[in-house]
């Protein structure tokens, strides 16, 4: 009996695929936590930004540190980096890129000399996630080509998942006992575009969705340009999406977002969140901001400052830019400065933190619902997962304050008592 751990980098998109290598793993093997315990760990990378890829050159150094056990390198890494890492690495049994994982049972099966392994399948995952949670990729890669974003290169372009099997996954999940999922893609809104006629598209994926029964349904990252009346209304008359709205628009300024080879436009992007809020005034928005892009100049600053006290955005996440080799803004002659890029990623994050605990302090009184994800003891209560924050901790958390017993998983209705800049007090007396 081999062990076998995993350990899983980057975005919720790689842990998919990390849950669909546990799964491959049948007769011979044991699934570990412990990694002193494993004879293969299996390191699952991400190569998006420099800051990925150091954690995961970090993660190589640190895993060979078992001596035990022999360590395989999938994901974004090795696809992008294999021959260089094969030479840097000699110690890793095996990197396997991405577009190796038809044959990576067989790759596996190698490395580990014998036991049952099958291929991966997208319909078979061990879920690392919590039991009444789990996400829904929906398709692979991207056709967007921005000028800051190696992800084309690496994941290659963009494939829609089958429309059947999409849902029967869905289904497969409900009868698990999730009660909450949030479909991932690159692209979620471009889902079926690659279809005949593009149909079905993402509307009658989502709608389908909904009439499953979850009790949540999330959708996460939507490129602005594809969003129009018809998802909107798809949205306001669902019974179970959740009326959060991902939209990462990456500048406010028309000028940058030219620059940045993007499809939506400054005023459009302010015409799409004042649609979604006329029509969902409950309604919570996140986006990301690029700080530093090349070619930025101090009006644009002001351009995405003035965008993010116009759109009232209730969580931003700001980032320096990271100079990506093989990229179109990667060549440009207007590379900022490092210090200012942090200087003004800092901006970004203060006028959006001011903001951000404005309209929290507006949320005193409100009632809302959530799932109950976790204990907390000082003050003794319950965290919550609402229509107002997201998985995976980026948008704070919302605290229920209270000496009743709850089970994790389950819904509670709540009113607003105290609202901060990244966090919601409440209490369950309504």
């Amino acid at each position: 009996m081999a062990n076998v751990a995993l350990v899983s980098l980057g975005c919720a998109k790689n842990l998919v695929d990390s849950e669909m290598m546990l799964s491959m793993f049948r007769d011979g093997f044991r699934i570990v936590k412990d990694l002193d315990e494993a004879d293969i760990i299996i390191l699952n990378t991400c190569a998006f930004i420099e800051a990925a890829r150091s954690e995961s050159l970090a993660e190589i150094r640190r895993l060979l540190g078992y001596r035990k056990a022999k360590l395989v390198v999938t994901g974004c890494l090795g696809q992008r980096y294999k021959k260089k890492l094969g030479k840097e690495f000699p110690e890793v049994a095996r990197f396997v890129s991405l577009d190796e994982y038809k044959d990576l049972h067989s790759l596996l099966r190698e490395v580990a000399g014998s036991g049952s392994i099958s291929p991966i399948d997208p319909l078979e995952r061990t879920y690392a996630t919590a039991p009444y949670f789990a996400y829904l990729r929906i398709s692979e890669g991207c056709d967007h080509f921005c000028a800051f974003c190696a992800i084309p290169f690496i994941r290659g372009r963009y494939v829609s998942r089958p429309y059947g099997e999409v849902l029967a996954e869905a289904r497969k999940l409900l009868s698990l006992g999730k009660k909450e999922i949030a479909v991932i893609s690159q692209d979620p809104a471009a889902y079926g575009l690659d279809f005949p006629n593009g149909k079905p598209d993402f509307c009658d994926l989502i709608g389908e969705l909904d009439k499953l029964g979850f009790y949540r349904i999330r959708l996460l990252y939507l490129y602005p340009s594809e969003l129009d009346s018809r998802f909107i209304d798809t949205v306001k008359n669902s019974r179970s999406i959740a009326r959060y709205f991902d939209i990462p628009v990456q500048s406010g300024s028309q000028h940058v977002l030219a620059l940045m080879h993007r499809k939506d436009t400054r005023e459009g992007n302010l015409k799409l969140i004042r649609g979604i809020r006329g029509a969902m005034p409950e309604a919570t928005f996140r986006t990301t901001l690029i700080a530093g892009f090349p070619g930025e100049t101090p009006e644009d600053v002001e351009d995405t400052l003035s965008f993010l006290r116009e759109a009232e955005i209730d969580h931003v996440g700001a980032f320096a830019y990271s100079r990506e080799a093989g990229t179109p803004a990667y060549y440009s002659k207007e590379q900022v400065d490092e210090g200012e890029k942090k200087a003004r990623e800092a901006l970004y994050m203060r006028t959006a933190t001011e903001i951000s605990l404005r309209l929290n302090e507006g949320r005193v009184g409100s009632v809302m619902e959530g799932l109950v994800i976790g204990r907390s003891d000082s003050p003794k209560g319950y965290f919550l997962r609402t229509d107002w924050n997201a998985p995976d901790d980026i948008d704070g958390d919302v605290l229920l304050v209270t000496g009743k017993e709850y089970a994790e998983g389950e819904p509670v209705r709540v009113r607003i008592t105290r609202g901060g800049a990244h966090r919601l007090l409440a209490t369950d007396e309504i």
